[in-house]
């Protein structure tokens, strides 16, 4: 075993666990499954080949995804802690790369509930279609009456009202700890959140022009097989939508008891998560269908296939021509909120969980210190007038930038520390009834930070020489909410490390007989 460079143990019953297997996947389902699965997949699958693109996607899922995925877990359920502790145990001079990991979660965590507060309002919006007949006006206008400031500090009440509710509902669950707070809620909203997705699909189906919607989604550009940013951009929709390598598996896993099917898990969760989102384009593009039918288009004629644009411009106006338009709204809108808030709870334990193993704090302290700080932040940055296109340009590089870096430093130590990557397979195969083959070593130490370093020189060359969407590189938005947002964190990694470790209560770090050392 590695040197236990972390803090002293004492009792491991101390700390909480997952009731069992079955509550443990689905909190890791339900990570996994977030607003990036619905409304991000369906428009990169289009642009990048429509039905062709399964392949790369699928073969991306097999050999990038669940590998790293299972990463997480080993390092997560063997060394017994949040990100930092993890990378401590691991290497002494590790413990930074897991603050740079809660550091990226707690960035995402305070835009990410924005959105699923946005999506509370829809729903309520829409019971009697309160947005009206030009649905971008009213969402850019009246709903987040957006202003091209650069910054400003004036509250949008429609905004601010739910944002504050979401914060108190999802920092109470978090304070009960995980298996009474997280666990709970996520075997109730994932069950509840497939089923009304489902009816949701079901019915946009049965639509006009489902048909040539779905066509679209799945007649095959196979030319694009042969073009490599399709394969990187698989690369990148596996590699966000599994929640992987910044904190959030590792710390789940970390909550698992000593006997745990690992491997079986990861790819009951990696397939569930991909279902769902191949369920997702289903639905969104059979809708699509149904509205450049009614307009009398072409698919590939329509605007906001993906992103924001799809959620609150385009499926409002879609729900206006549908009948039982307003039914299939508050579906869609609770979908969207369901599915944010299991997402947003496993961000906030990664910040949580790092906070209680470091400085002893309790789960309600933790979820009280965290929440008293994300939700100003949250609330003074993205709840005003300028809060969409801050949200925009932080999104950008905290996901392209930052979570890539993240994943290439985890992947490289996992693969040249000691013990290295091949006591990590060894300890996975000793917790899983799915063997982990050789291969596992290099596709996790050599392929996948290949690949990922090729994404992450891209986006660089892409913001440092021409910026991020209309803003060039030396914009104020760009240095300030772009650049500024990654310097955020590497700061805040370096002070949290540098902090003294308080006396807290650790597990062991789990070895079996017969594990290497």
């Amino acid at each position: 075993m590695s040197e236990n460079t972390g803090p002293v143990e004492t009792n491991s019953a101390s700390r909480d666990h997952w009731t069992g297997q079955y509550g443990f996947l689905m909190a890791a389902i339900g990570s996994a499954i977030g607003l990036g699965n619905i409304w991000r997949f369906p428009g990169v699958a289009y642009s990048n080949g429509g039905g062709a693109f399964i392949l790369p996607y699928l073969i991306a899922l097999l050999f990038v995804g669940i590998p790293v995925l299972f990463l997480d877990y080993s390092l997560g359920h063997k060394y017994r802690g949040s990100a930092p502790l993890t990378f401590k145990r691991l290497n002494s001079k590790a413990e930074s790369l897991g603050w740079f990991q809660v550091m990226v979660s707690f960035i995402i965590t305070v835009y990410y509930a924005v959105i699923v507060a946005w999506a509370m309002m829809y729903a309520i919006y829409s019971v009697r279609l309160a947005w009206g007949e030009d649905t971008t006006s009213f969402f850019v206008s009246d709903f987040l009456q957006a202003s091209g400031d650069l910054i400003s500090f004036k509250p949008v009440l429609s905004i601010l009202i739910p944002l504050v509710v979401l914060w108190f509902f999802v920092l109470f669950i978090l304070g009960r700890g995980v298996s009474k707070g997280v666990e709970r809620l996520n075997r109730v909203f994932l069950p509840l959140l497939v089923v009304l997705f489902l009816i949701m699909v079901v019915r946009a189906l049965f639509l006009p022009g489902a048909l040539e919607g779905l066509n679209a989604f799945f007649t095959p550009d196979w030319s694009a097989l042969f073009d490599a940013n399709v394969w990187l951009a698989a690369v990148s929709q596996i590699f966000f939508s599994l929640s992987i390598a910044f904190g959030i598996m590792l710390t789940y896993a970390s909550y698992l008891p000593r006997k745990a099917n690992l491997a079986g898990t990861g790819l009951v969760a990696g397939f569930a998560n991909s279902s769902f989102e191949i369920l997702a384009g289903i639905g969104v593009f059979a809708t699509l269908g149904f509205m450049a039918n009614q307009q009398g288009v072409g698919l590939n004629e329509l605007e906001g296939i993906t992103g924001v644009g799809l959620s609150f411009m385009t499926f409002p106006a879609i729900i206006n021509q549908m009948p039982g338009g307003p039914l299939f709204g508050v579906l869609f809108f609770i979908s969207l909120v369901l599915a944010g808030i299991t997402s947003l709870l496993s961000l906030l334990q990664v910040v949580s969980g790092a906070f209680q193993d470091k400085f002893g704090y309790s789960a309600r302290k933790a979820a009280v210190t965290v929440g008293a700080v994300a939700g100003v932040v949250s609330v003074v940055l993205f709840s005003t007038t300028t809060g969409l296109n801050t949200l925009d340009v932080v999104d950008a590089f905290i996901n392209n930038v930052g979570v890539v870096f993240s994943a290439i430093l985890m992947t490289l130590l996992a693969y040249f520390a000691v013990p290295k990557v091949r006591a990590l397979r060894k300890h996975l195969n000793l917790a899983s009834s799915v063997p982990v083959p050789a291969a596992w070593d290099w596709i996790v130490g050599l392929v996948t930070p290949a690949l990922l370093a090729v994404m992450l020189f891209q986006a660089l060359i892409g913001y440092v020489t021409e910026g991020y969407g209309d803003w060039s590189a030396t914009s104020p938005n760009v240095l300030i909410f772009g650049w500024g947002t990654i310097v955020v964190a590497v700061i805040g990694a370096i002070v949290f490390t540098k902090l003294p470790w308080r006396e807290a209560k650790h597990e062991d770090v789990i070895k079996f007989k017969g594990e290497e050392d």
